[in-house]
């Protein structure tokens, strides 16, 4: 066999082995499947929780109204339902209250500054609950939210950072920034979404196109009084 005849044997045997591999090539059995999808956030997604959050405003028979520090407490808990409740906040009266007419005043009182701060009177629920079994008769509220769960990080003793089997990421890249992110959302309802959107400032994003288009800078003009130099009061 000649020496032309050889080198185009070799180069045949080499294209073959060069196909068979393409063919044969696929994601490594020692990756996860979930590696080739999304990004690793998307393998460390925030849940979210619906919660209940409750108040006893408690009343005493001998009094006539609500006193002081219910007052402050009821207030207090109204706008932490204005800021993250959902759906109707309930007002639950004892059956048996050992002063009746002052637990119907008392709710009267409630609603009264529910209204105060903002919540129709639809989004008011009334209740009576039966409290022959407890040392006390307050009245409860009680509403609806959401509390962001963060995902369960892996420990990284549990990993063998030595494996370099594969190129892939560890599988804890990526789980302590969604810790962080679930700590820091207000409302984790949004993640559920739903939300509409507010409309937005169509003057002002017609001026801010006017000045992009003039070449002139968008940004807000400064007076005299806007400094970004470091007080020297102290010095």
């Amino acid at each position: 066999m000649s020496k032309k005849t050889l080198l185009s044997f070799g180069a045949l045997l080499s294209s073959v082995a060069f196909v068979a591999a393409c063919q044969s090539s696929g994601p490594p059995n020692n990756i996860s499947a979930d590696y080739f999808t999304g990004t690793a956030l998307d393998r460390h997604e925030i849940g979210v929780r619906q919660h209940t959050e409750y108040l006893e405003v408690q009343l005493d028979a001998r009094d006539t109204q609500l006193r002081v520090s219910e007052v402050m407490k009821v207030r207090s808990f109204l706008d932490q339902y204005t800021d993250v409740g959902h759906g109707p906040i309930v007002i639950s009266m004892p059956k048996h209250a050992e002063n009746p007419q002052l637990a119907v005043g008392a709710v009267s009182e409630i609603r009264e500054f529910a209204w105060e701060a903002g919540v129709s009177y639809d989004q008011m629920l009334g209740a009576a609950y039966d409290a022959s079994r407890r040392d006390s008769s307050p009245i409860v509220m009680a509403f609806k939210t959401y509390k962001a769960v963060a995902p369960k990080c892996q420990s990284l003793a549990e990993i063998d950072i030595s494996n370099i089997n594969s190129n892939n990421d560890l599988p804890t890249l990526g789980c302590a920034i969604r810790t962080n992110m679930a700590a820091m959302i207000a409302e984790p309802a949004d993640l559920l979404g739903g939300r509409e959107l507010s409309e937005g400032d169509k003057i002002r994003r017609g001026t801010q196109l006017r000045l992009w288009q003039a070449g002139e800078s968008t940004a807000a003009a400064r007076t005299d009084n806007d400094s970004g130099a470091v007080s020297t009061v102290v010095n």
